[in-house]
């Protein structure tokens, strides 16, 4: 009867032994890992959603060689229009129902700012959130988020130092979408200017449900400005572009780099009427024919002839989309098989010097345990008509 027991009980540990053991981090298994992610494909910042196609694109590739570590990303996105509301609904849905293991490249920084601190709460990874929003980047109040945009802060000062030096006496006109976007190009311009701040510049604010802001172009112009920022997303950028060349207008314009795609804010603008347009960026623009010869230029045609046939290659969103791609990749390459949320945000801050094809030259992802921002540098270049012209160096919100 012992003896009897005793075979029951080997039996029965043998089976629990060979029994799948529940991952301890949601949305992992040995064979997938789940990660998911919100996108404008609706609403008034849809052109941004691009980023989550290209990402998506380059997920079908990583699982295409394989997976890495042995694992499939099945990555889940969903659309939030750009509406907080939606993008508070959809999180919700992703961290409680589909339970994925962490979020990555969430985009909009609406969106973001509403589910930031729900996020926190719940103790999952908040990796390369596409926001530049500086409190995003605040690692003692969220200590799981990294940031996947350059700061708007430190984009703020180039354009802010940029202008000083090249219109030292010049009015500044600032259009900005009336959120932490555009807010924290303010911010930048009080910073580097100080007490001038009041006397060299008007602002006028606008919120993403307006139709346009073609009449607030016109205002800005009667202001005198002779330099004027656009800080906001593409579809206004275009508009303001457009108006200010119908009434005539011609500061020194500047857009942010959100707003820097060749198809979703050049071409809507007119490609002629934004001549002289200056922006700072990170990355090669595929289109143009200095990088015909470029490896990473190469590289990134034949990637996207393959995974994103029949679109627009020169919408630099979709070459953002793959550029999170891999660092997403790199992130999880080096979390190897510990993919504890511990492990998965201690890796996603520590990414040393890594060189993408598509960047420009000197310009590298670099974080650090105190540093939550893949990138803290620019190149500033120049709308030609037809291409963009790089002028000047590399430059940082310290060293421009």
């Amino acid at each position: 009867m012992v003896l009897k027991r005793f075979i029951v009980s080997i039996a029965a540990l043998a089976a629990f032994a060979a029994a799948p053991v529940r991952a301890e981090t949601p949305g992992v298994s040995e064979s997938e890992i789940k990660i998911g992610a919100t996108f404008p494909f609706s609403g008034p910042a849809s052109p941004l959603s691009n980023t989550g196609r290209g990402l998506i694109a380059y997920v079908h590739s990583i699982n295409d060689r394989g997976g890495i570590n042995g694992r499939k990303i099945n990555l889940i996105t969903y659309d939030d229009a750009y509406t907080p509301p939606k993008a508070v609904e959809q999180t919700r849905k992703l961290i409680e129902s589909d339970e994925v293991a962490f979020l990555f490249s969430p985009l909009g920084t609406p969106g973001i700012g509403a589910t930031i601190k729900y996020v926190t709460a719940k103790k999952v990874p908040h990796l390369f959130v596409v926001s530049g929003a500086t409190k995003f980047a605040n690692f003692t109040e969220f200590p799981l988020t990294t940031t996947g945009l350059p700061s708007y802060n430190t984009e703020g000062k180039i354009y802010a130092r940029y202008i000083t030096r090249t219109a030292p006496d010049a009015k500044i006109a600032i259009l900005y979408q009336n959120d932490d976007l555009g807010r924290d190009f303010v911010t930048a311009f009080k910073e580097v200017l100080k007490a001038d701040f009041d006397k060299k510049v008007v602002t006028s604010p606008y919120e993403v449900t307006e139709p346009t802001i073609e009449s607030r172009v016109v205002t800005l112009k009667a202001s005198g400005a002779q330099a004027f920022l656009i800080a906001g997303t593409p579809k206004f950028a275009a508009q303001a572009i457009k108006k200010a060349n119908e009434i005539g207008w011609t500061p020194l314009t500047i857009v942010n780099y959100v707003s820097s795609s060749v198809s979703s804010t050049i071409v809507p603008a007119g490609a002629d009427k934004a001549v002289g347009v200056v922006v700072a960026t990170i990355a090669k623009d595929p289109n143009d024919k200095k990088w015909a010869d470029d490896p990473g230029i190469k590289w990134y045609r034949a990637h996207f002839e393959k995974y994103l046939p029949g679109s627009d290659i020169g919408d630099s969103n979709y070459l953002f989309g793959t550029q999170q791609g891999q660092i997403l990749e790199q992130v999880l390459k080096q979390c190897g098989d510990d993919l504890s949320r511990e492990n998965i945000v201690k890796q996603a801050r520590n990414i040393k010097g890594l060189v993408l094809p598509t960047l420009m030259p000197g310009i590298t992802v670099n974080t650090g345990p105190d540093n939550s921002m893949a990138y803290t540098q620019l190149q500033l270049q120049r709308w030609t008509g037809s291409s963009w012209e790089q002028f000047g160096g590399v430059l940082s919100a310290e060293t421009n």
